[in-house]
This record gives structure tokens, sequence and C-alpha cells, in this order.
């Protein structure tokens, strides 16, 4: 009854706030409390009973006073109760107003909590734009169909008034020409689709927001560096990449897999960086690829994003459509979207083409995903060094290692498998090719491969006629020799 009670206390009843008397009245009490405020006496006005009449007057009131004195007991006991158990009963799991249960050691402020409530309806309203259609994916996301121009990105300054530019020159080489349309995400098994002029935009939730570890940072990584120190915020990699020379894209085929991630805060992906700058507080990177994150997302399937910053993760860039930035341009794939199928170990295998490219016309960083489907482009102007070229390229799997437990995580990187056990049980990278400065798709020189601890994850490269440069890599995370 007590953590009923709590339940349904106003809002000014918590402690630092004026209490007020009704809020006393839920347990069934009106009534009683009634009762005791309406009882009262009125002495009779005559001189000659005055005396007999204090007589009965006293008798009454000791009347009154026995047949009382349990439901006053009963209330202050009650009331003691109450005071000596508040704080402990506001430990226990209390709902907030968004219907999240707040942790167990953190006390519940109305203030703070409707403040916070503000902020993130101000956010969603600002990214959820009006629909011209809703699709329900069997998966349980919600899929609005966008007209093109409303999308976020041209909330940016630079984009305002404007409409998204028509496709490019592909890169000479490039075989995936073709535009069939493959079931490539979950939200297409419902058989319905966006109509033409519209975009396909995954719907952010209240409870997508409030699952962030940190609010003003929903929708962006953490800040991580891509040198051999990039283990310094619990990111661990396993990459192959290339650099010293100018690249203007990328491409690979990437195994998909539904790695189990341990931790709600952390995450594992799979991604193609195109990367320039000093690797400080300048660094660019355009990122595309598969992740899983509970965080992000709210289950573990891996699904197609994006990523872009200019400051090393600071203050610009997001994932997928969640500020204003990448341009969307295709009304058949979702980005932030669950994938379908995935691989499975020792059974079937499926991987999705990506290609990252600059347009050698306007400058613009333009997706491929699939079988020749274009989904977008990152305008130029969002990017100082990137502007020109990219000076490295990485292929490979990141996790997030927070050692929540006080020991190296589980979460599992690509398959969860070491690279050694190869085909259909290792993940893998096939096909991977650079762009050049002439537009044309090259096989990689000059190549490297990093594992920050090979214990954990590890990777191994190989060359063939059928996948040309390619790798395994991966790992199950935690083990005998990743304590």
């Amino acid at each position: 009854m007590v953590l009923l009670f709590c339940m349904d206390m106003k809002a000014d009843s918590i402690p630092g706030t004026k209490l007020r008397n009704e809020s006393f009245c839920i347990l069934h009490t009106t009534r009683q409390l009634q009762c005791i405020q309406t009882q009262t006496v009125v002495a009779k006005r005559t001189t000659q009973k005055q005396q007999q009449h204090s007589t009965e007057m006293a008798a009454f009131t000791t009347s009154q006073t026995h047949s009382y004195y349990p439901l006053m007991r009963f209330f202050i006991s009650f009331l003691l109760v109450f005071a000596s158990s508040f704080g402990s009963v506001l430990s226990l799991q209390v709902m907030s107003d968004s219907g999240n249960v707040l942790p167990a050691n953190q006390t519940f402020r109305p203030g703070k909590e409707m403040w916070k409530l503000k902020r993130v309806n101000a956010f969603l309203k600002k990214i959820n734009k009006p629909a011209v259609k809703t699709i329900q994916s069997p998966d349980g996301d919600i899929i609005d169909c966008v007209l093109s121009h409303l999308q976020p990105a041209f909330d940016h300054p630079e984009l305002k008034g404007q409409k998204p530019l028509d496709p490019p020159e592909r890169p000479r080489g490039n075989e995936t020409t073709e535009t069939e349309t493959k079931n490539y995400q979950v939200w297409t098994d419902s058989g319905e689709s966006c109509p033409e002029g519209s975009v396909p935009i995954r719907r952010t939730t209240e409870k997508d927001v409030l699952r962030a570890s940190y609010m003003r940072r929903f929708g962006r990584k953490l800040r991580r560096h891509v040198r051999r120190d990039s283990t310094g915020n619990g990111h661990e990699h396993a990459v192959l990449f290339v650099n010293g020379e100018q690249y203007y894209g990328a491409k690979a085929n990437i195994n998909v897999w539904a790695p189990r991630v341990t931790d709600q805060y952390e995450f594992s992906l799979s991604q193609i960086w195109v990367i320039s700058g000093s690797f400080g507080k300048d660094l660019n990177t355009i990122e595309a690829g598969w992740q899983v994150s509970p965080e992000l997302y709210g289950d573990n399937y891996p699904r197609f994003f994006t990523y872009w910053t200019t400051d090393a993760y600071r203050t610009t860039g997001c994932y997928n459509l969640l500020c204003s930035g990448f341009v969307q341009t295709n009304n058949k794939i979702a980005i932030g979207s669950a994938i379908s199928p995935r691989s499975s170990y020792n059974g079937r295998q499926f991987d999705i083409g990506l290609m990252i490219w600059k347009d050698p016309k306007h400058g613009n960083w333009w997706l491929e995903f699939g079988s020749g489907l274009l989904v977008g482009y990152w305008p130029a102007f969002l990017f100082s060094h990137l502007r020109s070229h990219a000076s490295m390229i990485q292929f490979g799997g990141e996790i997030v290692n927070f050692r929540s437990s006080g020991y190296h995580t589980s979460t599992q990187m690509g398959s969860g498998h070491f690279a050694e056990e190869g085909y259909g049980k290792a993940s893998y990278f096939r096909n991977l090719q650079v762009v050049d400065w002439d537009n044309n798709l090259l096989p990689l020189t000059n190549l490297h491969l990093l594992a920050d601890h090979s214990n954990c994850y590890d990777i191994r490269q190989g060359r063939s006629n059928a996948w040309g440069t390619y790798f395994y890599y991966g790992g199950p995370g935690r083990n005998v020799r990743c304590p």
C-alpha cells in the first residue's frame, strides 16, 4: 500500500516541495477524515442547563475519543511508517512520466524529469518529419515515408530550400550497376514501400532517446582514435587499412552477422571508414556498414548505418539521419533498419556490397548499397579535409569494451569467432578496392593489418581471383587468453 501511495503522489509531495493535505486521502481515508472534520458539538445556549451540558459534553467527548482512538492511532502510525520509509520507497523501481523504470539508486525528481522530457520531445519534433505514409515493420520499427525535400538534411542552412541532387557518374570498373531491387531489410517484408518522391526514415521514439547514456550525445559515437592508441576509450578494432596516397572512395562486400553485445551501452560493428585529417580535433570521417547497438536501436539486430564527423566525434556528425547532414535519395532503403537475411555459423552466408566515392563533378561523397542502389550523399561542405580527398581507408570491425563487470567484455566482433576458422565460421570482407583521382576502382596497395588485442579479436588477410583482396576477422572477446 505504501508503494501504491508513492506511485500516486502528486509532484509537490516529493521531498523539497510543499506537502498537500489531499495527498493523504488516497488509501481509502477520505470518508474517515470527513467524519473527523465534521464531528463538532454545538454548545447549548441556555444558562439553566449549562452544568448538565458540560457533564454531557465531557461524556460525549470521552465517548468520541474512545471510538476514534483506534482510527487515530492507525493514522498516526501510518504517517510515522511513511515518513521513516519514504527514502527507501523511492529507491524501489518507480515509473517516470515517460513510462521508463528509474534505476534503483536514482531519486525521482519530477522537475528534472519534466525538463528532460521537454528536451526529448523537442528533439523528436525536430527529427521526425511529417510522413505521407507510415509503414509498420515486422520487427517493431515504424518507417515514415517523408517527402525528399523535407528530410532532416534540409534543415541545414546551406541546404534550405534545395532538393536532392541527381545521381553522379559511378567509378569506372564498378560491376554492380544493376538496379534490381532485393529485400535487404526487414521492413520490406511487410510488402509496403514508400512512394516516389519520398524517402523511408526509421522513426525515432522517446524510448530510443531515453535509452541513451547521455542524451546530449544521442546519435553520436563516443570519441575514438584510429591509430594504435585506439583503445583509450574502450574501442577495439580488427582492421585492414591503406594510407600514403590520395583516396577518393572505397568499396567492399561485408559479411553480415548478428554478434552478441553483452552491455547495453556497448556495440559491435563492421564498416568502411573514409578518413582525412591530422587524427586530432580536426579528424574527418565518413563511415558506413552494419551495426548491433542495443542503446541506439533497442535490440540486437544488425542494422545498416551511416556516420560522419568533421571534428573527431566531438560535436559534429551523427548516425544515419539523426542530424542535418546526409541527404537520402533512395525510396527503397531505410538507414538504421535491420538487415535481412543474416549469416549463420556453418550455414548460409550473406554479405552486402557498399561503395563510398567522391563525385568528380560536385565533390559530394555518395553511398551505394547492395546491387547498385544509390542511397544518397554527404555534401562536401560538411567537411574540411574531406572536401579534397581522403588520406586513409579502413575496412573491418570495431567494438566497445566498457569492462562493466571488471573484466574484458564478451561482446562479439563479426561472427564471434577468430579469423583462423575461415569461411562459414569467421566473418569476412571481400573484393576490397579504392577509388583514385580519376574515378577508377583499383585494387589495394600498401595495405596494413591492425588488431588492438589479437587475443580478443584478430584478423587475417588473403587474396584470390574470386574474392580479390579479402580478410577474415573477429572474435569472442573475453576468453582464457583475453581476461
